[in-house]
């Protein structure tokens, strides 16, 4: 029998994407059925995931009998959570470690999260309002804490813990990179002319990523890999896209012409809705010091992949097809 996959936040875009990814593979397609879950079976795009063979169902990440009875029976758990549907640190944390603890208690052989690093503490307590950065790191430091990190079991078995009880198996995580889909929004087009703005320089490095397209991509290379990377994160991301890289490529698929502007920190707050702005802005100032990721190299990443994530390049000629970008 097919070991199953279960797959939170089915319908958005790291959940489908998994989806879709493992579903599109020959082997992991026969090797795993796919359990979806989501807040709302009877939407369209859960309708359209059970016609595909999708087993859909519902779950209140709040409740650990919900989460526990939609865990049941897994081998293989891919985790995100969404901050921004309370803008919560407190109740994403704890919807994580809902899952963690069934995963636990379950004796789940793989948990995969989506994660992010924590900025407050790699900043020194220098910027400490990037809660949707912060909260994820900290629910990886529970996942990791109950998951046998140094164990080289792979995803073919469960795990039990020392006094004979389940455990999880390996913990792997996925750190999605800046969203290409929220460049179009930054661009803003006046007098014929595009305007990147950030509170940093042009050539800071900014590691983008397609998660609809592309999370499912590293997702799947951590399922077959789950030994070696146990324990282990993968940086979901193209490549490295400087603001001056991100303009030269859009005007060249695009023909529009656009200019960058470095603006200060109190004017880029100022863009941005008041009810994240200072959020915003620190997430912003990360990127130029100490980095999206640190300054880790993805190079590590993408050996692990058997496709190429999506280019910036690629994603402004389907998105301009489409009618996106006046000129």
């Amino acid at each position: 029998m097919s070991k199953l996959l279960t797959v939170f936040g089915a319908t958005g875009n790291q959940g489908s994407s998994v989806v879709k990814t493992i579903l599109a593979d020959p082997e992991l397609s026969k090797e795993f059925r796919i359990r979806g879950i989501t807040r709302d079976a009877s939407k369209p795009a859960a309708r359209s995931l059970a016609e595909k063979g999708v087993e859909v169902k519902t779950a209140d990440l709040n409740s650990k009998d919900s989460v526990a009875a939609v865990v049941q029976g897994s081998h293989t758990v891919f985790l995100v959570t969404n901050f921004w549907e309370t803008r919560s640190f407190e109740t994403e944390v704890s919807q994580g470690r809902n899952v963690a603890d069934a995963a636990r208690d379950t004796g789940v052989a793989q948990l995969i999260f989506s994660s992010l690093l924590n900025v407050s503490e790699l900043t020194g307590g220098r910027l400490p309002h990037a809660a949707h950065f912060d909260s994820k790191a900290t629910v990886e430091r529970y996942i990791r804490s109950i998951c046998d990190a140094s164990s080289s079991s792979s995803s073919s078995s469960s795990s039990t813990t020392s006094g004979g009880r389940p455990g999880i198996g390996a913990c792997t995580f996925v750190l999605a990179g800046y969203f290409m889909q929220n460049l179009p929004g930054m661009l803003r087009l006046q007098d014929g002319v595009y305007t990147l703005a950030y509170p940093f320089g042009p050539k800071t490095p900014i590691p983008l990523v397609a998660p609809a397209a592309d999370v499912g991509k590293f997702v799947k290379a951590a399922i077959k890999h789950a030994g070696e990377l146990n324990g282990k994160r993968l940086l979901a991301a193209a490549d490295y896209y400087t603001p001056e890289r991100i303009l030269e490529e859009f005007e060249e698929v695009t023909g529009n012409k656009t200019t960058y502007v470095q603006v200060s920190p109190e004017q880029f707050r100022a863009y941005q809705p008041a009810n994240i702005a200072l959020e915003m802005l620190e997430t912003h100032l990360f990127i130029a010091d100490p980095g999206y990721y640190a300054g880790e190299s993805l190079d590590e990443t993408m050996r692990f992949l058997d496709e190429k994530p999506t280019t910036w390049k690629v994603f402004v000629k389907e998105k301009n097809q489409k009618g996106a970008f006046q000129r």
